[in-house]
C-alpha cells in the first residue's frame, strides 16, 4: 500500500454564512499569529492539535483535511495558552492599542474566547425549519443550538454531526465558517473515545475537574481533533482491508501464491479431479505438456461467478494462487492433509500489490468493499519477487524431479547432465508470470550458467 500523490489539503471553500465583522476578526487573529514572536507557539499549538498526523507520517502519511486545519487554526485562536508567558491571541487582540481594532471585531472577542470544539448532531429534517436553519444538539451535554447555515445547511440530513464550534451571542449561536460533517456512527465513536480519554485524565489526576462537558471540551477540545485523525486511519485501514484487486481485464487478482515441487503428477491429477470446491481450467490446462489446471469460484458483486483460486499442475510442479492470504493459508492445509510429503514447499508470496490508498468516507455508515485495477507491470514485479529468491537456492536443494539429487551433483553427472538441461526448459515453459503476463518472471539462463549448462537465445 502507498500513500495517494496528492499534496496536503488547502483550506476549504466553505459557504457557511459568517459575518462579515467576524471574518474580519479571524484574518487579524492570524495575521498576528503569523507574527515572528508567535510563529514558535503557533507551530506548538497546531504540532499539538494535530500530532496524529506527524506520528502516522512514520508509517503512513496522511494529510489532514482542510476542515481539520481550519479547526486547528480557530483552536489556536480561542484555546491555546502559549507557553512561554504570552497571552492568549484573543488577549492580544483585545490589548492592542498600537492598530485599531474597530469596536463590531472587539464585539466578537469574547464569544470567541468562549467558544469551544464540540460534536452537534442535526437534529431537524430538511424541510422542517427555515431554509438554510439547522437545529443542532451537542452529543457532550445534550444542549440544543438553532443556527443560520446558508445554503450549506440545506446539504447536511438529519442524524449527520458537525465537528465545530459555536460562538454564542446574547441572542444566537453561530458558526464559524468551517465544520467537519461525520456519520452518526462515526461521531458517536469519536465521542466514545474522548470520554474515554477523559476518564483516565480524571482517574490519574485523582480530580472530577473535567466533569462538565464544556470545561472538558474548552480545555482538551484538540482531543476531539486527535479522534477525528484516528477515525480517518481506521477507516483508511479498514477500507483498505476490503479492498478488492483487480486486473487490468476486470478479472479478480490472484495475487497471493504458493509454489511446489513434486514428482507425482498422476497422483496429484487424480486426488485434485476429486475436490469438490475445485473445476476443470479448460483455458489454462494444456494436456499436451502434461499441464491440468482447476479453478475455484465465487459470486462477485453483481452476482457473477468470478475465479478467486486457481491450482495448477505441471509435471514438476504445483503452484496455487488465490485472492487473498487467508485462501492461500486454506488451500496450502488441505493441500498438506490430502498429500501430505508428496509436495515438497519451495515458496510463497502474499504481498498485496501496491496501490493508490482508497478514499476515507468520514460520512459513510457502513463500510463498503472497493476495488482498484492493478497494472501488469506492479503484477510482473509481484511474481519476479516470488520466483527470485525460489530459483537463487534451487541447484543446492534436492529435487523431486531428478530423484532427490541436487541439480547441481545431477549436472556434475554425464548421464543425468541432459535430465537436469530438460528440468530447466521444463521450468521456464510453465513459469507462472510467463503463464499470467506473457513475460517470464526469471531469467533462467542463470540457472543454466549456474550450472555450467549452455544457456538459450531469449
Amino acid at each position: 500500500m502507498k500513500p495517494a500523490s496528492d499534496p496536503p489539503a488547502a483550506r476549504p471553500e466553505v459557504d457557511i454564512p459568517l459575518d462579515p465583522s467576524l471574518a474580519s476578526l479571524l484574518g487579524r487573529l492570524e495575521r498576528v499569529a503569523q507574527e515572528p514572536g508567535f510563529q514558535l507557539q503557533r507551530a506548538t499549538a497546531l504540532g499539538q492539535a494535530l500530532r496524529p498526523y506527524a506520528e502516522y507520517a512514520r508509517v503512513l502519511p496522511i494529510a489532514p483535511l482542510a476542515e481539520e486545519l481550519a479547526l486547528a487554526d480557530l483552536y489556536v485562536y480561542a484555546d491555546y495558552f502559549p507557553t512561554d508567558g504570552q497571552l492568549s491571541l484573543v488577549e492580544q487582540v483585545r490589548d492592542m492599542i498600537e492598530v485599531h481594532v474597530p469596536q463590531e471585531e472587539r464585539a466578537w472577542l469574547d464569544p470567541l474566547r468562549h467558544s469551544y470544539m464540540d460534536l452537534l448532531e442535526v437534529v431537524s429534517e430538511a424541510g422542517t425549519e427555515p431554509l438554510g436553519t439547522l437545529t443542532l444538539r451537542s452529543l457532550g451535554d445534550q444542549r440544543v443550538f438553532v443556527v443560520e447555515a446558508g445554503e450549506y445547511g440545506q446539504g447536511v440530513p438529519q442524524g449527520q454531526v458537525l465537528l465545530t464550534r459555536l460562538i454564542r451571542l446574547p441572542d444566537r449561536a453561530v458558526l464559524p465558517g468551517v465544520a467537519l460533517r461525520l456519520s452518526g456512527a462515526v461521531a458517536r465513536a469519536i465521542y466514545a473515545a474522548a470520554n474515554e480519554w477523559r476518564r483516565e485524565m480524571e482517574a490519574q489526576s485523582g480530580t472530577f475537574a473535567l466533569g462538565e462537558w464544556q470545561e472538558f471540551a474548552k480545555r482538551y477540545g484538540y482531543i476531539l481533533l486527535w479522534h477525528v485523525a484516528r477515525a480517518r486511519l481506521g477507516t483508511l485501514l479498514r477500507a483498505d482491508e476490503t479492498l478488492r484487486y483487480r486486473t487490468a481485464d476486470g478479472l479478480v487478482l490472484l495475487y497471493a501464491i504458493a509454489l511446489y515441487e513434486h514428482h507425482a503428477y498422476r497422483q496429484l491429477a487424480d486426488g485434485l479431479a476429486q475436490q469438490p470446491e475445485f473445476r476443470p481450467d479448460l483455458a489454462g490446462s494444456r494436456p499436451e505438456l502434461r499441464v491440468a489446471a482447476w479453478v475455484q469460484q465465487e459470486p462477485d458483486e453483481q452476482g457473477r461467478d468470478a475465479v478467486v483460486s486457481r491450482v495448477t499442475l505441471t509435471p514438476t510442479q504445483l503452484v496455487v494462487e488465490a485472492d487473498s492470504e487467508e485462501r492461500l493459508d486454506s488451500l496450502k492445509h488441505r493441500l498438506a492433509s490430502t498429500f501430505g510429503f508428496v509436495l515438497h514447499f519451495r515458496g510463497e508470496s502474499t504481498l498485496v500489490p501496491a496501490h493508490e490508498l482508497p478514499d476515507m468516507d468520514l460520512l459513510a455508515e457502513t463500510l463498503s468493499p472497493g476495488s482498484v485495477t492493478i497494472p501488469v507491470e506492479e503484477e510482473q514485479r509481484l511474481l519476479e519477487q516470488l520466483l527470485a529468491p525460489i530459483y537463487l537456492e534451487w541447484a543446492e536443494r534436492p529435487s523431486p524431479a531428478l530423484g532427490d539429487q541436487t541439480p547441481r551433483h545431477a549436472a556434475a553427472t554425464p548421464a543425468q547432465r541432459e535430465h537436469v538441461r530438460a528440468l530447466i526448459d521444463q521450468l521456464e515453459r510453465d513459469d507462472v508470470a510467463r503463464r499470467r503476463t506473457g513475460k517470464p518472471g526469471y531469467d533462467y539462463n542463470r540457472l543454466r550458467a549456474h550450472l555450467g549448462l549452455p544457456e538459450v537465445p531469449a
